[in-house]
């Protein structure tokens, strides 16, 4: 029965993974070897405790505790008669089950966009331990011989240098493929940083040890280098120079035995752990800022494109009805024709006059309205064609108010929907100016390029220079007209007397030729103008 458990015992299934026995003896000997490395203001087992418990999933961690346990029995078990079995023990499994709660309450926190949470892991890992410690210390050893306070904050200046030692490299490498773009980019000043700061490094460890002052400042020079990374890379520039920078140091302070102690080199390390601080957190706030201006580009980058493709579908929608209504008006055409026909040949020749003097005038009428919904000669012959002639021209001309424009430069060299953006902006900017507005309008359009980016300006004016635009205008081109540039590059602007456009799109013809550069003037002061 269920209920008699605790007679017949209980049943455990225990799983063992090769892998996690690997791991837990590559942990086991990462630890020995850094602690050889180590001393008691630079130790580095505690870097490795953490950024072991960062990488692993939880379910590996019950390895890094066997390995951890292995590690400190080679090392402790000569300790058992001086300190006592209890002190081994406790203070042997104690440490990592505590970094390991601490980690595993900062998981939250990881998910944040910045590394913040990182100071946090090390600076609670380091009081976490460090308390530990010393509380077993007093309590289990026969006569401590480590002040309580000095023994502190050696060891936790110790433990938190260890950890951004080791931390840094390790979250580094995990993300190593996050931005593969960047990659590149990382490689160069990261070497000649690093570089610089092993020649700082070893020029201070060949400074004899009675200049203090003089090693220390050559200590302190590190921090250029690892200042300069950071403010190039950001996070991942400090995520390496502050390691680099703890290693030179940690690496070049004399160790006449493993966890000495050099009074020296320990008030460079402080400031030096100060300013790591500050660098890994300005580091991680440049990140932060980075990210989201490029999340704020992308999304303005997706905003045009969207625009964009939006104005080619409304204009293919406008085309293709454009063609529908030419093809009405070709069957209205070829019916009124057969019917005059049909009237001249059985005697009807007035009749016949009349009906197809009438046709012809409408027919024309028709084709004009039809070539305002979209302007198909734009597709074969480009914009300027398209704004001489065509309904668009024919309803400047009734009006008696608009002169010749005046169109310099080759529209072809621009796209169909650039073409189409600016072909609706003069037509509606004229709109706005005959209905609005009195006295004579110019139209004056000139296509160019500039660097990178090609364009088109289009300047609609009232011919009296003394007449400014009424706030009715401004206001219908700030509503109608505004719009234009987030689809393409470029601004629409009123000033005085003229509505001004300038649209432009990237280049991806060959560079400009000297014949180019009176074109490219316009674009740089219309630009600049704009500002």
């Amino acid at each position: 029965m269920r209920g008699e458990w605790w007679k017949d015992g209980l049943q455990l299934k225990l799983h063992i993974r090769p892998v996690g026995l690997a791991l837990a003896v590559v942990y086991a000997f990462a630890c020995w070897g850094a602690r050889k490395l180590s001393l008691d203001q630079f130790y580095l087992p505690a870097g490795i405790r953490v950024a072991a418990l960062l990488l692993c999933p939880p379910r590996l961690w019950p390895y890094l505790f066997l390995g951890e346990y292995a590690y400190f029995a080679q090392m402790r078990y000569p300790m058992v008669e001086k300190y006592g079995l209890t002190w081994v023990i406790l203070a042997s499994v104690s440490l990592m089950p505590t970094v390991a709660l601490i980690v595993r309450l900062h998981r939250r926190m990881m998910a944040a966009t910045t590394q913040v949470w990182l100071l946090s892991v090390g600076a609670a890992s380091a009081v976490a331990v460090t308390s530990l410690n010393l509380a077993l210390m007093h309590l289990l050893w026969p006569t401590p011989d480590v002040p309580l306070l000095a023994g502190a904050a050696r060891y936790i200046v110790g433990d938190f240098i260890g950890i951004l030692t080791v931390v840094p490299l390790a979250l580094l490498w995990a993300l190593r493929r996050a931005e593969p773009a960047r990659t590149g980019r990382f490689l160069t000043p990261s070497i000649i940083a690093v570089a610089v700061m092993i020649l700082i490094g070893i020029s201070s460890s060949l400074i004899p040890a009675e200049s203090a002052t003089a090693k220390t400042g050559m200590q302190l020079l590190l921090a250029l280098p690892a200042i300069a990374l950071t403010c190039l890379l950001g996070w991942r520039g400090a995520a390496l120079a502050v390691p680099s920078l703890n290693l030179i140091i940690g690496l070049t302070t004399p160790k006449p035995h493993p966890l000495a102690f050099d009074p020296t080199t320990f008030t460079s390390q402080m400031v030096l752990a100060v300013a790591g601080i500050a660098l890994l957190l300005f580091g991680s706030r440049i990140t932060h800022y980075y990210h989201r201006y490029r999340m704020h580009e992308d999304g303005a980058g997706k905003a045009i494109k969207l625009a964009r493709n939006s104005h080619i579908a409304t204009e293919n929608g406008l085309r293709e009805r454009a063609l529908h209504l030419k093809k009405l008006g070709d069957g209205i055409d070829v019916s009124l024709k057969e019917v005059v026909n049909w009237l001249k040949l059985h005697g009807h020749n007035e009749i016949a006059g009349r009906l197809l003097n009438t046709a012809t005038v409408h027919s024309r009428l028709f084709r004009a309205q039809a070539s305002m919904v979209y302007p198909t000669t734009l597709d074969q012959l480009g914009l300027y064609v398209a704004l001489q002639a065509g309904g668009v021209r024919e309803s400047w001309d009734l009006s008696n108010r608009v002169t010749r424009p005046r169109l310099e430069g080759d529209p072809c060299l621009l796209s169909t929907g650039l073409q189409l953006a600016a072909y609706r902006g003069t037509t509606e900017a004229v709109s706005m100016l005959l209905e609005h507005e009195y006295g004579q309008i110019t139209v004056r359009a000139r296509c160019g390029r500039f660097g990178p980016r090609r364009g088109i300006l289009v300047v609609v004016a009232l011919l009296d220079p003394a007449h400014t635009l009424s706030e009715t205008t401004v206001t219908r081109v700030d509503e109608h007209l505004a719009g234009l540039p987030l689809a393409y590059g470029g601004l629409v602007q009123c000033r005085r007397n003229r509505i001004r456009i300038v649209l432009t799109e990237p280049s991806t013809r060959t560079p400009a030729r000297a014949a180019d550069l009176p074109q490219q003037h316009w674009v740089r002061e219309s630009l600049r103008s704009g500002q």
